[in-house]
C-alpha cells in the first residue's frame, strides 16, 4: 500500500488539533519552522500542509502576522434577478455592496479573449474600469469591466463612474445615448483566488471564489459591455432569481 505524502499527513494532524480544540478559532499557529521540527519534515511540507487547510477553509493566511485558524463570517446573500414582468432596467441585485471604489482606463487596446466577447478587433480601443465593492468595510466583490471606446467615445457617459450618470449602471447610460440594452448574459464557474484578487479581497490565495464571465447585449445582439466579476465564497452567496412563465 502507497504511503501517503508526507505533507497530506502534515495536514490530517493540525486539522486533528484544530477540531480537538488545541487552537481555537482565531489563534495563531507556530511558526513554519517550529511546526516543521515538531513533524520532523521539511518547512516546503508544512507550507504544502498548511496551503492544503487555507484551501479548504480551516485556516486563514495574514500578511506579515502568520496563519490563524479561521473564523467564520456571516455570507451576505446577493440576489441577482430578473423579472419577466419589468424592464430590463429593473434588473436587481439585492444584498448588494454599500460602497465601491473604481479606477477607469481609456484607450486600452482589448484583449484576444475580450475582443472576441465584445465581437470587436483585437487590440480595438476600450475603456476598462476596476471595481472594488465593499460591504461593512470589508471587500466582497471585484469586477474588471471593458466597453468599446467606438460606442461611448465623444459622450457623456463614456466613463462609467464620472459624468452626468456617474453609477447609474451600464443600462442607463446606454439608453442616454440611444443604445436599448436587451439581454444579460452571465457564465459563473468556480475558481480559486489569484495572489493577486487574495490581497485586494483579503482572503487567502487558493480561496473558493465565484468567478462570474457577464456580457450585455443591445437589442440588435451587439456586444456592449463584458466583465469579470469575482466574488469570495467565503463573504457570499450568490442567488439567481427567475420568473416562471404564465
Amino acid at each position: 500500500m502507497p504511503r501517503e505524502a508526507p505533507y497530506l499527513a502534515t495536514a490530517e494532524a493540525l486539522r486533528a488539533r484544530i477540531a480537538a480544540g488545541e487552537w481555537r478559532l482565531g489563534d495563531r499557529l507556530p511558526s513554519r519552522a517550529r511546526l516543521a521540527e515538531e513533524y520532523g519534515v521539511g518547512r516546503n511540507v508544512v507550507q504544502r500542509a498548511v496551503d492544503l487547510l487555507i484551501a479548504d477553509g480551516f485556516l486563514e493566511g495574514r500578511a506579515g502576522s502568520g496563519t490563524y485558524v479561521r473564523v467564520p463570517h456571516e455570507r451576505l446573500r446577493m440576489v441577482r434577478s430578473r423579472r419577466r414582468e419589468r424592464s430590463l432596467a429593473a434588473l436587481t441585485e439585492r444584498g448588494r455592496a454599500g460602497a465601491w471604489d473604481a479606477h477607469s482606463e481609456v484607450r486600452v487596446p482589448a484583449p484576444e479573449d475580450i475582443a472576441g466577447r465584445l465581437a470587436v478587433a483585437p487590440g480595438d480601443l476600450c475603456v476598462r474600469t476596476h471595481y472594488e465593492f465593499l460591504a461593512g468595510g470589508r471587500p466582497v466583490q471585484l469586477s474588471e469591466s471593458w466597453e468599446p471606446l467606438a460606442l461611448t467615445d465623444g459622450t457623456p457617459v463614456v466613463l462609467p463612474e464620472r459624468g452626468p450618470l456617474a453609477g447609474r449602471g451600464v443600462v442607463e447610460r446606454m439608453r442616454s445615448i440611444g443604445v436599448d440594452v436587451d439581454t444579460v448574459v452571465e457564465l459563473p464557474r468556480p475558481a480559486r483566488a489569484t495572489r493577486v484578487q487574495a490581497n485586494l479581497l483579503g482572503i487567502a490565495a487558493g480561496d473558493l471564489v465565484l468567478a462570474i464571465e457577464r456580457t450585455i447585449y443591445d437589442t440588435g445582439g451587439r456586444p456592449v459591455e463584458t466583465a469579470d466579476i469575482v466574488i469570495p465564497d467565503a463573504r457570499r452567496e450568490v442567488v439567481y432569481e427567475f420568473a416562471v412563465d404564465r
